[in-house]
């Protein structure tokens, strides 16, 4: 399902003939830079008529597969051993909030609307990385919005590991071969930053841009906040929050999720509700009990996958704050080689 609103693909679509999927002449391929949910199955595309899809399956074909990312660039933890099948995996997940965007400071429904960080933002991305400067990382995810790209870039300046994060630029062939890195020895010393529109904002819709409380004095308190917080009832020309976690949780589960189980550490810096629907999913959350789920701009939030399982750490403290970092055995021995080469 494709959730309202417009979304930037890293690939053209194409539309493939269930009956006949083998068959060349049934595939049809296009560019579109955003596609909006219609009703019953038809999607309009840059709102200028419908195209059907009532047989035909609709994908995304990303320029760069994940594999291809994964060939380029050279993991930063060597702990673990990359084999989804072993138990003894231990890999460590963290969730970032974006710091406080422009729009936060003014009190604005921001929603989809791309805006930077303020100078207080900035700050908190910077505290964030000090937290998670001794927990392994391998892989991170943002979202395609600018506060929570700032927010991973600046806390990755932090991290005691000295590695430099590359941000992918995948939205097309030449992109792609101009972004390449040919030194061995730079590889060694990056890791990608991979961003996804799935991973943005739940999208407010005719709130974008309005002040909340001058929202609420026109609709009502009752009527903003069920909007807000409700699971199912979305804004108007909006997302409700389980339409959000529709693309959110599946992104997750289809690229973030793998990493983990082959040995990865990853980090997902994203947004209110994005990350609210991933923690539904991590901590098998209600529907109830999400719309209660609050996240402070710019706090890191660790879990540790393990068997299939996903376990809530809690957010570290500081690099000072050994206990936080030695909950398990792999990020003890991970924090003690950092010592080692800082010595």
């Amino acid at each position: 399902m494709i959730s309202p609103g417009f979304h930037d693909f890293n690939g053209p679509l194409q539309l493939c003939n269930h009956a006949n999927d083998s068959n060349p002449h049934n595939i049809y391929a296009f560019s579109p830079p955003f596609v909006r949910r219609g009703n019953d199955n038809d999607i309009p595309l840059f709102r200028r008529g419908f195209c059907s899809v009532r047989n035909y399956k609709l994908s995304v074909v990303c320029a760069i597969p994940q594999a291809s990312i994964k060939n380029h660039f050279a993991p930063i933890s060597h702990l673990n051993i990359d084999d989804s099948k072993n138990p003894s995996i231990e890999t460590a997940l963290i969730l970032i909030r974006h710091g406080e965007s422009m729009w936060n400071e003014k009190n604005l429904f921001t929603g989809s609307v791309d805006v930077p960080l303020t100078r207080r933002g900035v700050e908190e991305a910077i505290e964030a990385g000090k937290r998670i400067c001794n927990i392994p990382l391998d892989f991170v995810y943002t979202s395609a919005l600018i506060r929570s790209q700032m927010t991973a870039v600046l806390a990755l300046t932090q991290h005691r590991c000295k590695k430099v994060p590359i941000i992918m630029h995948d939205c097309s062939k030449q992109a792609e071969a101009w972004s390449q890195i040919y030194s061995d020895e730079a590889k060694k010393q990056s890791f990608p930053v991979i961003r996804a529109w799935q991973l943005n904002e739940r999208m407010y819709g005719e709130l974008q841009g309005w002040d909340k409380q001058e929202i609420s004095k026109r609709y009502g308190k009752e009527q903003v906040h069920e909007w807000r917080r409700s699971y199912d009832i979305p804004p108007p020309e909006g997302e409700s929050l389980e339409m959000c976690s529709q693309r959110a949780v599946g992104y997750f589960k289809e690229h973030i999720e793998p990493q983990l189980q082959s040995g990865k550490h990853v980090m997902v810096a994203a947004h209110a509700n994005s990350l609210r629907c991933i923690i539904m999913y991590l901590e098998k959350l209600t529907s109830c009990e999400v719309i209660n789920l609050e996240l402070s701009t710019g706090v890191p939030l660790l879990y540790i996958y393990k068997e299939g399982s996903f376990m809530k750490r809690g957010s570290p403290v500081g690099p000072s704050e050994a206990g936080v970092y030695a909950l398990t055995k792999s990020l003890a021995l991970y924090r003690q080689e950092l010592d080692e080469m800082s010595c």
